[in-house]
């Protein structure tokens, strides 16, 4: 009897697994040349799985594995080369590294079907969720520094506008929240608000390129201050330089909700970046409203991934302090939803 039940026994299919540590412990050593006695240790199952990887030599590096049909083979190359052209610039980025064949995208058959790997760097420092002025000077800098190379450069990847950040996102929050809400309401009105700024812009005066779209306290380590190691280009594309600054002095001010505290930090982050380029007034007028839209947009992360990131977190109630949190930006600015 148990023989026939496991001759007939089938699986369910996944929608994403965790790959074992263990089993990355070989992968690497033998696709690296790192040799035996791999450490790898989850570092966090995020919209992505990474991994801490150290070598019997005490080198460190982070693997990481894409969720499945989250980047095709060719967006995560346009991801890398953006990141080697960078850092054959001199900026401090966690950079790709190659295997023992000379490439960069590893291929590994998960339970659920085929998902891509990549080893980077190590960024040294630590996590620093409330920075001094000094440190937002220095992101500042290393903003400027990275807008200075990607000004007019576009790569194969999405395009950031009013549409791909607040109108995809909310064409997906309808489907799971009531639009008789007050947060969808918002929402609603955010979304005609942003349209309406970012279509009547004065074009001449906004620097266009690839952008991070991410480049917050979680996604850079710091070291001593005034190091600055800049990772995560998952979602990086093309669009107005101006939205990076956005999606950072809100992320500033989310966690330093203290007017003259937060100012003081921005005239900081200010003074470091026009001390490589300037920030034209319109991209200065249009900063809160990049804040806004970017916030939004992950919204529709959120939603999108649903099934196998956000599920312990995203409810009516989420919605309501995201909501709230992105007004008191809007209020700050003195801007009106």
């Amino acid at each position: 009897m148990l023989e026939t039940i496991s001759k007939s026994m089938t699986y369910a299919p996944a929608i994403s697994t965790i790959i074992s540590p263990e089993y990355l412990s070989d992968f690497i050593g033998n696709e690296y040349g790192f040799g035996k006695n791999i450490d790898c240790k989850i570092l966090k199952t995020d919209v992505n799985h990474n991994y801490l990887i150290k070598t019997e030599t005490g080198e460190k590096f982070v693997f990481r594995i894409y969720f499945k049909n989250w980047r095709t083979k060719n967006e995560i190359g346009e991801e890398l080369s953006l990141l080697n052209y960078l850092k054959g610039n001199g900026i401090s980025v966690s950079y790709p590294i190659k295997d023992s064949n000379n490439n960069f995208i590893q291929r590994i058959n998960g339970f659920e079907g085929e998902r891509f790997g990549v080893l980077f760097s190590f960024a040294e420092g630590r996590f620093i969720r409330k920075p001094s002025e000094e440190i937002c000077y220095n992101l500042g800098v290393i903003m400027a520094e990275i807008h200075q190379l990607t000004i007019n450069k576009k790569i194969d990847r999405k395009n950031y506008d009013d549409k791909t950040l607040v109108n995809w996102a909310f064409e997906l929050a309808k489907k799971s929240f009531s639009e008789s809400s007050n947060e969808m309401k918002y929402f609603e009105r955010a979304t005609s608000k942003i349209s309406s700024e970012f279509r009547n812009v004065e074009s001449d005066s906004l620097r266009y390129g690839t952008i991070h779209l991410d480049m917050w306290y979680e996604n850079m380590k710091i070291k001593n201050d005034s190091e600055i190691t800049i990772f995560d280009f998952d979602n990086c594309g093309n669009g107005w330089l101006f939205l990076d600054i956005a999606y950072s002095l809100m992320l500033i001010y989310r966690n330093e909700p203290i007017k003259e505290v937060f100012e003081k930090k921005r005239n900081s982050f200010y003074e470091g970046y026009e001390s490589i380029t300037s920030i034209s007034s319109e991209e200065k007028r249009l900063i809160p409203y990049g804040g806004l839209a970017i916030w939004l947009h992950y919204t529709g992360i959120h939603i999108e991934r649903f099934n196998d990131f956000s599920n312990h977190f995203l409810s009516e109630e989420f919605l309501k302090y995201w909501i709230h949190t992105v007004n008191q930006w809007m209020e700050l600015n003195e801007i009106k939803i």
